[in-house]
């Protein structure tokens, strides 16, 4: 069964930086795509950025310049790079996977980015 396993999330001042990571697990086969989603309490889910297996990336406006995804097709895990976080980031941020760039089939179990002013 596939899995995707979140890891990176907290707490950090405006400013500040994390990492996320992805992992897929339950397969050793390695998605054509793979991206980060967010929610903020009381918003609708959006997507922040993804990127493909050949590292052709997308993101949202609100987010260039600061984020970088990445991925290690050998360690079939994906990255997002947070840097200059807004409090307005804050949300529930969710690794999704799937052939295609639309939304994937798959989800992670999301992990909480809170940014404090």
């Amino acid at each position: 069964q596939v899995q995707l396993v979140e890891s990176g999330g907290g707490s950090v001042q405006a400013g500040g930086s994390l990492r996320l990571s992805c992992a897929v697990s339950g397969s050793t086969a390695s998605f054509a795509v793979m991206g980060w989603y967010r929610q903020a309490p009381g918003k609708q889910r959006e997507l922040v950025a993804s990127v493909s297996f050949g590292g052709i990336t997308n993101y949202a406006d609100s987010v260039k310049g600061r984020f970088t995804i990445s991925r290690d097709n050998a360690k079939n895990t994906a990255y997002l790079q947070m840097n200059s976080l807004r409090p307005e980031d804050t949300a529930v941020y969710s690794c999704n996977a799937g052939r295609t760039w639309s939304t994937g089939p798959y989800w992670g179990q999301g992990t909480q980015v809170t940014v404090s002013s």
